[in-house]
């Protein structure tokens, strides 16, 4: 017959109760975080171009403008990361229009290379 004293049986449920509290602490603000918009900051390019904009010549924004009126998203780039940027409220897409190859802060749920814009605003 094998004894088992309360006390180390309670020891254990303590032990597993503690971790399954701190594992549901840790998940519950990266869950809450994922819901807040994320702001960016970086040059208003396209997405099929990118960083560099040698497909046309003549400036960036102009090759910016053709591109997307090709069909291509607008994108933003920070350092070498380039972000699709989704939208199709006109306001945002306005300012992006206006803020081609200059920097811009962009607000917004990021998912792998593409952000959902929620507000575009010149950099400060």
């Amino acid at each position: 017959m094998m004894h088992v004293s309360i006390s180390s049986v309670t020891a254990k449920s303590s032990r597993s109760l503690a971790t399954l509290l701190l594992a549901i602490g840790v998940a519950i603000p990266s869950v809450l975080a994922a819901d807040k918009p994320q702001t960016f900051t970086g040059k208003v390019s396209d997405a099929m171009c990118g960083v560099n904009h040698n497909m046309m010549p003549g400036e960036a924004a102009a090759c910016v403008h053709s591109c997307v009126q090709k069909g291509s998203k607008y994108a933003l780039v920070v350092g070498n990361k380039v972000y699709a940027l989704d939208t199709s409220d006109k306001t945002a897409l306005g300012e992006l229009d206006k803020l081609a190859d200059h920097q811009a802060q962009v607000s917004g749920q990021a998912n792998g290379d593409t952000i959902t814009v929620s507000s575009v605003a010149a950099a400060k």
